[in-house]
């Protein structure tokens, strides 16, 4: 079944806050998780800082497009705020240019009860 690795979406150590250093050493983190045998990575959506993930889909696409074996999952996309059809659209597009490594992973989120649903 393989091992899985969860991100914390924070910049690392040493960081700051500089969000581009963050994600790019994400990519690295991937790509040397591959290399231990991981089969699968999840990044969380967070929008609040110090939080690099307020768009997992775009960061799952560079960490797909950094590796070349390892799923990349969302754990999970806040469907509260969002239209369905664009999390779907989103997510096909990524499956596509990534076949069989993406898996979607949702759930329900504090800005449902802040903004009501779509």
């Amino acid at each position: 079944m393989g091992r899985s690795a969860v991100a914390k979406n924070r910049p690392a150590a040493g960081v700051g806050p500089r969000p581009p250093l963050a994600l790019h050493r994400t990519v690295d983190l991937v790509r040397h998780a591959e290399r231990l045998g991981y089969a699968r990575y999840w990044i969380a959506e967070h929008h609040l800082p110090p939080s690099v993930a307020a768009a997992p889909v775009v960061l799952m696409g560079a960490v797909a497009a950094g590796t070349r074996r390892i799923r990349v999952g969302s754990g999970a996309v806040q469907t509260g705020p969002r239209r369905p059809a664009v999390i779907a659209e989103e997510f096909g597009t990524l499956a596509h240019l990534s076949p069989g490594r993406v898996d979607l992973g949702l759930g329900r989120s504090k800005a449902n009860r802040l903004i009501g649903p779509p």
